[in-house]
């Protein structure tokens, strides 16, 4: 009976006292419960003879009741994923002793795992991921000898792995990411050479990654990313040659790529993207064919990157920020000298520049001596000039100085640290008179970094709007650049998005996106000189203390003069965000914004971000969400976390979230002229609002 669309509870189904198998899985069944325990799986436990329940993927909405450790002692199977069930996993469980498979994952599972799970001596697969479940993972556990599948992925367990996980010998595929594990893993663990998948990323282990790890001879799929191991690569990882998926990557892992990654010849992709990498790009590593997917990106590395086999189809962004790289112009990077280049180029330095050189230099450095001073004086009296013009118009500018901003900030210390951006970082501080800020302090250095302060302080000193970040004070030196800015105490939408200590009710979202409409709408079309911020993207929202949304960091904005209506730019803004003529053809406009608030909208009624892994060539958020409108499954693409705003009335907030998918649709148009203007955005926006406050005060009322 599965794959239908029943509806309606699940009846006493106790006087089928010879039922060997239910299967009632996707459909639309509800649990009629008593004291929250769902009672049909109480009636089941007359039917001794069960061996098989599936009830996943349906709409049960109850607790498994304590007496599900009565149900038949032959039973093998018991599923019941997907299906809304709320409360902790009974300790009955345990007497459930022939039970092979228990999947109880995508849930609201909470509590512990039970430490009676060690007395299913035949389970083989026990999946628990997508649950809120908290606590260790039992030792218990240990005494499942056949034990062949562990998922306890995206759950809140903490502690270590246990130290006898290595004496359970039938292990194929342990998942245990994203979690709140810690410690080191046990060295045994590494003996599981069973082992086919392997997936303990976004934990907090630490240690070193032992020469053991060349144990997992069978091993296809290992990710390790996100978390804190350090030290060298094993040299020896190239023995674990059935891998085809490696990541290693945000650890603090240092040396260099061993070439024994070479001998992976089935590996498809390979991330060690931000560690602390050193050493070159092994050349060896041209010989594997299948490698698809490369990513060596925020290292150190250095030397020639290597242009044969599959590195000839791997972008710039494979490499990014290793400032010590060269090789072809497409990569981004310096371009590598010949080693006869080289020897040239010294023979020639040694034979025709040095001695007229070494002559020069005494009278040379005199001068410069005298002209120095004088020329950092003109320079700092310029750059005066040119701030205090900029800042003209904005008369509450309080004056603060560079010694005020090194007090406020402890001394720019990471403790204060908010965060970091392309051209400078961000820290909390607190002024004389006991004024909270955000600093922003600038790379001078850089011209990228002084050119995008002076456009942030033009454009900063010529708006005026609730929903845009206010500056208080600027800082400027010769050698110093630092915007004071108001502080946000709920940091930006970025983190309550994505952390799971955070979550953004649906009021929330629609005030938040109606806030940065509101702020576009300013930029566009309450100015004399249009404004396009051309880096829309939830980092650049920021929420103060009444969660009432910012949008902030102009560094790349553009001000358009009048009868301007796009402009060109070499700057390019955030991949995921930007519009297509903006990444093709550096074409800047307010459609442009258009696009990324679309972008935006659709990220914060989804919970999937434009990058995330799901999608690829073929998909894309846009697709996503505009195959569900079609199929009119709304639900399946909603955030999960907002389920719970629309569990009483989802018919009707169907019809609401509809068109707020709708309007992100209509922003992320392929030809700027067809997008939505922002004005209609805002209007509408404003009546969804309306609409979703009278369909919410119904429903109280009906509760």
């Amino acid at each position: 009976m599965t794959f239908n669309s029943f509806t309606g509870s699940i009846p006493d189904l106790g006087n089928l006292r010879l039922l060997k198998r239910l299967f009632l899985a996707e459909n639309n069944l509800t649990g009629e419960a008593f004291k929250g325990e769902l009672k049909f799986l109480s009636y089941l436990t007359n039917c001794r003879h069960l061996e098989n329940i599936d009830v996943s993927l349906n709409q049960l909405n109850g607790v498994l009741p304590t007496s599900l450790g009565n149900l038949s002692a032959s039973l093998q199977i018991f599923s019941a994923f997907g299906s809304k069930i709320k409360g902790t996993i009974p300790v009955g469980v345990g007497n459930l002793t022939s039970l092979t498979g228990m999947y109880l994952d995508s849930n609201e599972l909470t509590g512990v795992i039970p430490n009676t799970i060690g007395k299913l001596k035949n389970l083989e697969r026990i999946y628990l991921e997508y649950n809120r479940l908290e606590g260790y993972i039992p030792t218990d556990i240990c005494q499942l000898s056949k034990l062949g599948d562990i998922y306890i992925s995206h759950n809140m367990i903490r502690g270590a792995i246990p130290a006898c996980f290595g004496e359970l010998k039938s292990l194929q595929r342990v998942f245990l990411d994203s979690n709140n594990l810690t410690s080191t893993i046990p060295l045994n663990f590494w003996n599981l050479n069973g082992l086919v998948g392997l997936n303990l990323s976004t934990n907090s282990f630490k240690g070193y990654l032992p020469s053991e790890i060349s144990n997992l001879k069978v091993a296809t799929d290992m990710d390790l990313s996100w978390n804190q191991f350090s030290g060298d690569i094993p040299s020896i990882i190239g023995r674990a040659q059935s891998i085809v998926y490696l990541s290693l990557a945000h650890n603090r892992l240092q040396g260099t790529i061993p070439e024994s990654l070479s001998n992976l010849i089935s590996l498809e992709t390979l991330d060690l993207s931000s560690n602390n990498l050193s050493g070159m790009i092994p050349k060896s590593l041209e010989a594997l064919r299948y490698l698809r997917h490369f990513n060596v990106s925020v290292n150190e590395l250095e030397g020639e990157i290597p242009s044969g086999g599959c590195f000839s189809n791997f972008s710039a962004e494979s490499f990014r920020q290793n400032h010590e790289l060269c090789g072809v112009a497409r990569l981004h990077v310096l371009p590598c000298r010949t080693k006869h280049s080289k020897s040239k180029s010294v023979s020639s330095l040694i034979k025709y520049v040095v001695p007229p050189l070494l002559s020069t230099i005494l009278m040379v450095t005199v001068v410069l001596l005298l002209i120095r001073k004088r020329n950092q004086y003109v320079k700092m009296k310029m750059e005066e000039s040119q701030l205090a013009a900029i800042l003209s118009p904005i008369a509450y500018l309080r004056n603060v100085s560079y010694l005020e901003l090194v007090r406020a900030t402890n001394s720019f210390s990471e403790s204060n640290l908010l965060g970091k951006g392309s051209y400078g970082s961000v820290y909390r501080g607190e002024l004389n008179d006991g004024t909270d800020v955000a600093v922003k302090v600038f790379h001078s250095l850089t011209e990228e970094a002084t050119n995008s302060f002076y456009a942030e302080c033009k454009i900063l000193s010529n708006i005026r709007h609730r929903n845009l970040t206010k500056i208080l004070s600027c800082c400027s030196t010769t050698d110093f650049k630092a915007l004071v800015l108001d502080y946000m105490p709920n940091g930006n939408l970025e983190r309550w998005l994505y952390s799971q200590d955070y979550c953004l009710s649906m009021l929330q979202r629609l005030n938040i996106a109606i806030d940065i409409a509101s702020a576009l709408e300013y930029l566009h079309c309450g100015l004399t000189t249009p404004i396009v911020h051309c880096d829309l993207k939830p980092n650049n929202i920021l929420l103060d203390e009444d969660m009432t949304a910012h949008l902030c960091d102009f560094g790349i904005a553009k001000i358009f003069e009048q009868d301007m209506h796009m402009a060109q730019t070499k700057t390019l803004a955030t991949i995921g965000y930007m519009a297509p003529e903006y990444g093709t053809h550096g074409i800047v406009s307010t459609s442009g914004d258009i696009y990324s608030y679309g972008i935006i909208l659709l990220e914060m009624f989804t919970g999937k971000k434009p990058t995330d892994d799901m999608f690829g060539e073929t998909m894309n958020l846009k697709c996503f969400v505009g195959e569900s409108l079609h199929r009119k499954s709304l639900m399946e693409v909603l955030d999960s976390d907002l389920m719970r705003d629309v569990e009483q009335f989802s018919e009707v907030v169907q019809q609401f979230v509809s068109s707020i998918f709708c309007l992100g649709l209509e922003c992320l148009k392929d030809c700027p002229e067809d997008r939505i203007s922002i004005s209609n955005i805002v209007d509408s926006l404003r009546k969804a609002k309306i609409e979703y406050l009278a369909i919410r005060g119904k429903a109280e009322k009906v509760v």
